[in-house]
């Protein structure tokens, strides 16, 4: 449970990070995916994977990949757009985070 935490409040760093280094309406944006992914880590997969139950746990789980997953497209989406108001470094860094969380969840 605690790496899922972990993820949910580093993708929430990164995008307030990434908001921060050029913060507008429209870049914020950026806040949405990492927002609703720490959602769901925290208050949908975190306790399953928390509960003890085999059954929850492997459902938890299941839940935390298919996020990190998500989390990591909107990344490579951010990466591959043609203009970023942040630096693209900023959106590599959360991919990194997002493939570790999905290394760590399977």
């Amino acid at each position: 449970g605690q790496e899922n935490y972990g993820f949910a409040i580093v993708a929430l760093i990164e995008s307030i990070w990434s908001f921060t280094q050029a913060p507008s309406f429209d870049h914020a944006k950026v806040l949405v995916p990492a927002t609703v992914a720490a959602a769901i880590l925290v208050l949908g997969s975190g306790p399953l994977i928390t509960s003890g139950n085999a059954d929850s746990i492997a459902l938890g789980l299941e839940i935390a990949t298919a996020t990190s997953v998500l989390l990591g497209a909107s990344y490579v989406a951010r990466l591959v757009a043609p203009f970023s108001p942040s630096s693209k470094e900023i959106a590599f860094d959360g991919l990194l985070v997002a493939l570790a969380g999905f290394d760590n969840f399977r």
